[in-house]
């Protein structure tokens, strides 16, 4: 991989571990709607995708579309007051975006989890670091992830090109997304998915701590 400028990262299992939040936020739905509720496992599995998704995977089968629909408005209403209750960034993220900052490498995080909390959250944890912080809005017309048109609207803010950017993500759907939009690819082994699972994705860097990054990227 040549040098890079630019590093346009996922967040959940990538940045951020929000899976305690998440699943508090499904389970709720799940229990207001009377339905089973699922483990930590389980979401950990149903993530990445978007938060519709997400509950179409949590609920039983057969559910139909308006039933899905109040089960996604109580997973919002509840992920937008909790959804920062446990989540916490990775251990040493902290340490690479300042690194990453002192060598005015720009960066963008792209996420399919609602754009308000992905922008929430940015702002929180990453203010003054990461400037651009875009989250799934097909409302908007803008396709979410694998599709490119996220990855191309930060590539835009930021004024960078794919050639000179990297994709760093933790799941099959970032693996898809950094090939649609013709950038290069460094996956996360502590995320949502694990080391094993991405070794069956093909042949992609794979790094174990977030420092790790700078040796393919400078």
């Amino acid at each position: 991989m040549k040098a890079k400028n630019t590093v346009i990262f996922d967040l959940d299992g990538t940045l951020l571990d929000t899976l305690d939040d998440l699943t508090a936020s499904a389970n709720y739905a799940m229990e207001e709607m009377g339905f089973p509720l699922r483990s930590k496992d389980e979401i950990r599995r149903f993530v990445g995708n978007g938060i519709l998704v997400l509950i179409r995977r949590c609920v039983p089968e057969g559910t139909d579309d308006e039933t899905i629909e109040k089960a996604l408005n109580l997973f919002k209403k509840h992920y937008g007051v909790h959804c920062n209750d446990l989540t916490k960034p990775y251990d040493g993220i902290k340490e690479l975006i300042a690194v990453l900052q002192e060598k005015k490498i720009k960066m963008a995080i792209v996420s399919n989890k609602a754009d308000f909390a992905v922008k929430e959250l940015a702002e929180i944890y990453f203010k003054g670091f990461i400037p651009v912080a875009i989250g799934e809005n097909e409302e908007a017309g803008i396709r979410k992830k694998p599709a490119p048109d996220t990855v191309y609207k930060a590539m835009d803010l930021l004024g960078s090109s794919a050639d000179e950017s990297v994709y760093v993500g933790d799941s099959e759907v970032d693996v898809k997304t950094a090939s649609n939009s013709g950038l290069d690819l460094v996956l996360c082994s502590w995320g949502f998915r694990g080391e094993t699972f991405l070794k069956t994705l093909g042949s992609h860097i794979i790094i174990h701590e977030p420092l790790e990054l700078i040796d393919h990227i400078l």
